[in-house]
């Protein structure tokens, strides 16, 4: 077997890129005689071995894995009950349990079965979508009282055409009023929409049994857990290109939703990351090639949206995105230049800075090291050079000039880390810690291997935290974990990201599977997979939580314990949590930004919430100001508590700007880190650590 792949930024983009969102497919039934062949046929059996012998759970294949097999392949091509009829799944229903028995045969036809009703499907709907615009966009009555119901997972399956027909009849009349809301005329709206559906029905043409093939057995794979995939020989060699680095890209992990394609997390230091311009949960609706026509990729399937946004290092991809700030129906984009590069070791080496804060009427000087990744220059390593570049080696350096500028505690900033090298997660907890073990590694046979700092003596000492937030993942979950089982700092900030699984490569005769084998453990025995590191001190998340991490992912495995393998000590921060909690509460009550992202997502919360939306144009523009004026309201009061000037409106991101540059932005004026550093403090009060100024 290849390599393993514990952090979260190299199994996260293995997984992504990897579900075939919706390759519709048509043109006089050009997809009805698509079969599988020898090759996916020997490749099915042999997924079901691998995953039989090697997957960490090994759950049978039995009727109970058929059902979660059969309802995630509908799950997969009609999440919104959209296309497929009562009748189509009355007549799949009798395979429900038999998927265990088709795949231990090598019986394809199932799978390929259901995806070509699902293409028909497609196809008719489409033509019904273009037959709607052909009748004019000005032609369509946005001043009866409609409403279309917008979270349909649960909607029970339409029993007719006439009933699709009305449907769809709705559907391209929200998407009209979500383009005329959004600034657009009639002509561009008509040209917009008539495109779009246009090149996904000639998308359903290049249908390839290949595509069938992947979705059906990547299902499979997929009801195992979210990270073990199945990837067509496509996708392994772009899973070698991603490894290798030798094309570039914009330095963000993708996955599917529904017709559009989300933005999971920013490799930090990446391409994207620099611009400020993107964030997590965001949706692309558009790729452009530097200054060329914007294509239109709602619809597309992930692996085609990654190529596009891929290209030589140097070159410029612009995306239209939909920001996660919008409300829910708010279909207002922006665009967003991004030079594609490869993300530097240098770009993302430790950083360090001094927080100046007055508390209690004494001044306060707190070293703040942010670690963006858990990097090993793996080849000055191997060549024997005794400057290579690690994350332990550059934070031993900052602290030891830290220590020398006299500063009170430090405050480590994780947020964002997706992880990285597992051996510097073991190397870095060894700086903090007098010795022992680090992190446990639990195989699918049940064996533990446990990972040890063998050399007795922390490096540093001093009073600590550790800023973590839903994006800290992996490795630094590890790293967060050890820390908050050997009582060395406080943890602050958010939940994290939860992915505690490794993965390993198994080439196959056809293609590659990507499988889970083993599970990590923190020290105290607890597992940091689902749950991830809970902090000691909570802050308000930017993103909502259900919406990224594994917790999110459909068939995460679940959090548990196994033996820790270490005897509990006495938590000196326990006592004085609730109090530390306390403060925190009354600091962040009155301060501008935690209000402002408390709000924010609070807001965002309740519009989640509405399952219709109507389809009154004068409805849905009231509604649309309605929570432009809630959103002006909240940032005009942040602005005022800064001393700025409010706004009359809210500003619309300028393609042209440029972001600010992270190294001007002074530590002070980071809210979550200042409150950190502010929490460290009230522990060294209350626990009277703090030395005499």
């Amino acid at each position: 077997m290849k390599q393993l792949f514990p952090s979260t930024a190299l199994a996260l983009f293995i997984g992504i890129g990897l579900l075939p969102m919706s390759s519709n497919s048509f043109a006089a039934n050009s997809w009805d005689n698509l079969q599988p062949d020898r090759d996916e046929v020997i490749a099915s059996l042999n997924v079901v071995e691998l995953l039989k012998r090697h997957h960490y759970s090994k759950p049978p294949l039995d009727d109970a894995r058929s059902v979660i097999i059969y309802d995630s392949y509908l799950k997969l091509l009609d999440p919104s009950r959209s296309y497929f009829m009562a009748s189509d799944i009355a007549e799949f229903d009798k395979w429900k349990t038999q998927f265990d028995d088709f795949l231990k045969s090598g019986d394809l036809n199932a799978g390929f079965t259901i995806y070509k009703r699902y293409l028909d499907r497609v196809k008719a709907r489409l033509d019904f979508a273009l037959a709607e615009l052909n009748k004019g966009v000005d032609k369509i009555d946005f001043t009866a009282k409609e409403t279309l119901l917008i979270d349909r997972k649960d909607a029970p399956w339409l029993k007719s055409t006439a009933e699709l027909d009305d449907l769809w009849r709705k559907r391209v009349k929200d998407e009209v009023l979500r383009q005329k809301i959004a600034g657009k005329d009639s002509k561009q709206i008509q040209e917009t929409l008539t495109k779009r559906y246009k090149n996904q029905l000639a998308r359903l043409d290049q249908t390839r049994p290949e595509d069938i093939f992947q979705a059906y057995i990547n299902t499979f794979a997929m009801s195992y857990d979210p990270h073990t995939n199945y990837l067509s020989p496509d996708n392994a060699e772009n899973f070698d290109i991603n490894m290798s680095l030798s094309l570039e890209g914009i330095g963000a992990v993708l996955q599917s939703d529904n017709d559009q394609v989300k933005v999971v997390r920013l490799v930090p230091a990446g391409p994207a990351d620099k611009t400020k311009m993107v964030a997590p949960a965001d949706k692309i609706i558009g790729v452009a090639q530097a200054n060329k026509e914007m294509v239109d990729v709602v619809g597309w399937r992930l692996d085609e949206v990654v190529k596009l946004i891929r290209g030589p290092k140097g070159t410029v991809v612009r995306l239209e995105v939909i920001p996660a700030s919008n409300a829910p129906n708010d279909q207002t984009s922006k665009i967003v230049p991004i030079t594609r590069e490869a993300v530097k070791l240098e770009d993302q080496a430790v950083k360090k800075s001094v927080l100046n804060l007055k508390q209690d009427g004494k001044d306060y000087k707190l070293g703040v090291i942010e670690i963006p990744a858990f990097y090993l220059d793996f080849k000055a390593f191997r060549a024997g050079d005794p400057d290579y570049k690690s994350t332990t080696r550059d934070v031993k350096k900052l602290l030891t000039e830290l220590q020398k500028d006299k500063v009170d505690g430090v405050v480590i900033d994780l947020r964002n880390n997706g992880g990285g090298s597992l051996q510097e997660a073991t190397e870095l907890t060894s700086l903090f810690i007098d010795k022992g073990p680090t992190v446990l590694v639990r195989n699918a046979d049940g064996r533990v291997d446990v990972l040890e700092d063998e050399n007795p003596g922390a490096f540093y000492k001093g009073p600590m935290a550790l800023l973590v937030n839903r994006l800290s993942a992996s490795a630094s979950e590890i790293f967060a974990g050890a820390m908050q089982d050997y009582h060395r700092a406080l943890i602050i900030g958010g939940q994290t990201f939860g992915k505690g699984t490794v993965q390993t490569i198994q080439p196959l005769n056809h293609g590659e599977l990507k499988l889970t084998l083993a599970k990590f453990y923190r020290v105290s025995g607890q597992s940091t997979q689902h749950q991830g590191v809970l902090p000691d001190v909570d802050f308000p998340s930017i993103i909502d939580t259900k919406e990224i991490g594994e917790s999110a992912l459909p068939e995460a495995m679940p959090w548990d314990t196994i033996k820790a393998s270490i005897k509990p000590a006495t938590d000196p921060f326990k006592p004085y949590i609730a109090e530390l909690k306390s403060e925190h509460d009354v600091r962040s009550a009155k301060d501008a930004e935690f209000v402002f992202i408390r709000d924010k997502l609070a807001l965002a919360q309740k519009l989640m919430e509405e399952k219709t939306v109507s389809l009154n144009e004068a409805d849905r523009r009231k509604q649309h100001a309605d929570i432009e004026a809630k959103q002006l309201v909240m940032e005009n009061i942040r602005r005022k508590a800064k001393g700025e000037e409010p706004l009359k409106e809210l500003k619309k991101e300028d393609e042209d700007a440029i972001a600010a540059e992270p190294d001007k932005i002074k530590p002070e004026d980071d809210a979550y880190l200042s409150e950190t550093g502010r929490v460290l403090l009230d522990y060294l009060k209350l626990s009277n650590q703090v030395a005499k100024h």
